[in-house]
């Protein structure tokens, strides 16, 4: 057994990650100080045995270099042994339903890590897999990116509590999971669409409720200008996402949300842009913001390692 050496007084051993709404803010705030103990002490020789004899396999019906690359490299780094299963080479690809293929690798291996296109699809596999699952990005969420965006904010603005957050763009799954790690970890966040692509009204409506417990908020407005004003960080994504038909219409609403040194001049002198990546140059961000001083984009994406072999460790150990 592995001598715990991390924030030993957090129990998630046995869960599933589908949705940052099913965590406590102080599970993770937990997530989040392990994952920085863990980069801060990388080279710790209980972490690189904490999973041994454990399999954890990455189950991908979308495509991935971040995400899958990141998990993989947490998984092995913590001693376990990876399998990455592309969705067509499984009986998945025929036709097989996802409660089966569910129940048969919870006999095989010890975790799952899945990214599908329909949120349904993860609940699904969740509600039939005796391990635990990692959801590695939906239609409606994509938790640990969200993490991954959190661990950057400690470190560049020296704080997870009190921020204003502003994202801009599309309302989609990266939208619903700012609002969620946000009104979680009591930010305020801000978030600016076009009135036809706002966020999920059931995601936001939830997090204006728990925004109140945690002495946070979040608030909507088409205005991206006022929502950037005096913001401690500004995020955005691609205007299409992934399994997402290509809608000039679309691309013409969103066009006056475009991330660029203009709008950005409106936030804090400190304040932080993120991005999920890939980014789309020209579209929903300039090359001048993306590789700005002000950009941690690739600060983000190594988090993404982070956060994921905290949630490991935690979950499976």
């Amino acid at each position: 057994m592995v001598e715990r050496t991390v924030v030993s007084d957090l129990n998630l051993l046995g869960r599933s990650v589908l949705a940052l709404t099913e965590w406590a803010p102080e599970e993770i705030r937990g997530v989040l100080a392990t994952a920085r103990w863990m980069k801060q002490n990388r080279e710790d020789a209980h972490m690189a045995r904490a999973l041994a004899g454990k399999t954890v396999a990455l189950l991908f019906e979308l495509p991935s270099t971040r995400t899958r690359v990141s998990f993989q490299v947490a998984a092995q780094s913590l001693g376990a042994h990876v399998l990455t299963l592309g969705w067509n080479e499984l009986q998945l690809g025929r036709g097989e339903p996802v409660r089966d293929t569910a129940r048969v690798l919870s006999r095989y291996v010890d975790a799952v890590v899945i990214r599908a296109r329909s949120h349904a699809t993860v609940q699904e596999f969740i509600r039939y897999a005796t391990v635990p699952v990692f959801n590695a990005l939906t239609d409606q969420a994509h938790p640990f990116q969200v993490l991954a965006d959190a661990l950057t904010l400690w470190e560049t603005q020296g704080s997870l509590s009190g921020l204003t957050f502003t994202y801009v763009g599309d309302g989609n799954n990266m939208a619903n999971s700012y609002l969620t790690i946000g009104a979680k970890l009591g930010w305020h966040v801000r978030l600016a669409t076009p009135a036809a692509y706002r966020p999920d009204a059931g995601v936001f409506e939830w997090a204006r409720r728990e925004a109140e417990l945690t002495g946070g908020s979040v608030t909507w407005t088409e205005d991206p200008a006022a929502a950037v004003e005096g913001a401690d960080a500004v995020a955005t994504d691609v205007w299409v996402s992934m399994a997402d038909p290509e809608s000039e219409a679309k691309r013409l609403a969103l066009a006056p949300y475009q991330v660029n040194a203009s709008l950005m001049s409106l936030a804090r002198p400190s304040a932080a842009f993120l991005h999920c990546l890939p980014a789309h140059r020209g579209e929903e961000v300039t090359e001048e913001v993306l590789e700005g001083p002000q950009s941690v984009v690739f600060e983000e994406a190594e988090n993404r390692l982070w956060v994921e072999k905290s949630a490991l460790y935690h979950c499976l150990v």
